[in-house]
């Protein structure tokens, strides 16, 4: 534990910081994850893939994840949902 008072400040919001973030990240990968168990099932669709982006697009905006990371990512579930329709 840190002895000066602003290192101990900088802990804190270190640990507020690193919590909220596993939260956005956790939230975007259990929407891929739902996604894909729809793309297995046969049941996913445009709509479904909206919600995914969406949660992606948070996780970049609030700098958890790059914005190249998200694009690609975004890119990569299309393509399942595109290989899954055919």
């Amino acid at each position: 534990m840190p002895n000066i008072k602003s290192a101990m400040k900088r802990v804190k919001v270190n640990e507020k910081k690193n919590l909220r973030n596993r939260m956005i990240k956790s939230a975007m990968r259990t929407s891929i994850k739902k996604y894909d168990a729809a793309v297995a099932a046969g049941t996913a669709d445009v709509q479904a893939l909206s919600a995914v982006a969406s949660a992606v697009d948070k996780a970049a905006s609030k700098g958890v994840i790059h914005k190249n990371a998200a694009n690609r990512k975004k890119a990569r579930l299309a393509k399942r949902l595109n290989k899954a329709a055919q």
